[in-house]
């Protein structure tokens, strides 16, 4: 039972959506369930020291599963971390606020333990009753469960008669509570993760064209194999933010200080060229897939043709707009690129208009800073009024749509980041893989 790890998993191919095995094909009556979440939520500190949620999206989306299941009278040990303690016990990063909204959220009571694994948990899931929450403690703070430690699994399992997965976000971690679980429980997938299998798929599998992608953000590492995939089934991909200065700068346009790459957490990434990677899919992308209006062809990936810049990043006066072409090398001043514009702005917005099916996963620059978010807002406004199935990913992006009050103009929002891009990228997920038919 040697965990999967990362480095082993490889392109898969999939037939029109990914078969789950889930948690209504099977009678869960009075059972007892070991259900993973994903309620790594953003927090801070209130007024009186308290931890407080900032949003509960992701615990909202839980909800349907967690409903579903209490009416079956089952009784539920959640599982979920929230932040980064790699094994050590943080304050900041207990579960209790996360179980008092989801009480708030149900009405009804969430009980907590202070610990992951050990006799109070273990009393704690023999007695929970059916009908009844139970919230074990963070379990990053099991020195296991990242390493995906079977042992740590086979303890968490012993509490349980079910395990069901909601958490797609993080089922591309072979972790011990996404993957090794598995090993010792019949295992199902929950409605939220059921309906992110199914909206995705929807991209790779058959999607309506013409099929336009927006992929931006900061990192192109990140996005890799989601490009290099897309490409195989979009007809346009839109690059924006520091994605597409990798772009700007293969096609031997000068960045000058823009944003390239930061520091590659996958360390089988590190080898990886960027500038030639991109070089490569320019290469292969200069004959056109789309018509643009019925008879422009365009190149299958399209770069910004104009840019926002600045000389230091929050001297907002001394932004001013670059045409981009190779001669821009010939500028005098240390540029950095901080948003697209207004000229991309308008072809982008124009591209969109004519598609069926959208994809957007990542800023178009850095919105955060009102002076630099017009063209993430014209990106994200074209896209809320396209006539198309609109499915957007990633954290940062769901952050932009918050910051226009565009929340509920898309079909889809996805709150999972790396996992909906590893899926598009063809990659089998270890958390998906014992779920699937």
């Amino acid at each position: 039972m040697t965990p999967l790890n990362s480095r082993e998993r490889h392109p898969v191919r999939r037939g029109f959506f990914m078969k789950l095995k889930s948690i209504k094909d099977i009678d869960v009556s009075g059972k007892k369930i070991l259900l993973k979440v994903d309620y790594n939520v953003p927090l801070s500190k209130n007024s009186k020291g308290q931890m407080q949620i900032m949003d509960d999206t992701r615990i909202q989306i839980s909800l349907p599963t967690i409903r579903y299941l209490l009416s079956k009278n089952c009784a539920v040990i959640l599982m979920s971390h929230v932040g980064r303690p790699d094994g050590e016990i943080l304050e900041d990063c207990r579960m209790k606020p996360m179980a008092n909204h989801l009480a708030h959220l149900l009405n009804q009571p969430v009980s907590t333990v202070n610990e992951v694994i050990g006799d109070q948990a273990a009393g704690a899931a023999k007695n929970l009753l059916p009908g009844g929450l139970l919230m074990l403690e963070n379990n990053r703070f099991a020195k296991g469960e990242t390493g995906n430690d079977l042992t740590l699994a086979k303890t968490l399992a012993s509490y349980a008669d079910i395990f069901v997965n909601d958490g797609f976000s993080l089922s591309h971690r072979a972790h011990a509570s996404v993957e090794g679980v598995t090993h010792f429980l019949p295992s199902y997938a929950g409605l939220a993760l059921i309906k992110e299998v199914e909206m995705l798929s929807k991209l790779t599998d058959h999607p309506q064209h013409p099929f336009v992608a927006v992929v931006g953000g900061a990192k192109i590492s990140d996005k890799v194999d989601a490009i290099k995939n897309l490409r195989k089934v979009a007809d346009v991909i839109l690059v924006g933010g520091g994605v597409a200065n990798n772009f700007l700068k293969a096609e031997g346009v000068e960045v000058f200080h823009s944003y390239l790459q930061d520091v590659v957490a996958d360390e089988t990434k590190k080898s990886v060229d960027y500038i030639e990677f991109s070089k490569k899919l320019m290469d292969d992308a200069k004959q056109g897939k789309m018509l643009l209006d019925g008879f422009i062809p365009l190149p299958q990936i399209i770069y910004p043709v104009d840019v926002y810049s600045v000389t230091k990043l929050k001297k907002t006066d001394s932004i001013h707009l670059v045409n981009v072409t190779k001669e821009v090398i010939q500028e005098k001043q240390a540029n950095m690129y901080i948003d697209i514009g207004p000229k991309t702005q308008k072809l982008y917005s124009h591209i969109i208009s004519q598609a069926k099916t959208i994809f957007w996963n990542g800023p178009m620059g850095i919105f955060e800073i009102k002076e630099y978010a017009a063209g993430t807002k014209a990106v994200a406004n074209a896209i809320a009024g396209a006539n198309a199935t609109t499915i957007l990913g990633g954290g940062d992006t769901i952050n932009a749509i918050h910051q226009f009050g565009l929340d509920a103009e898309y079909d889809y929002v996805s709150t999972s980041g790396g996992a909906s891009l590893e899926f598009l990228g063809g990659l089998e997920l270890p958390g998906l893989k014992p779920l699937t038919l």
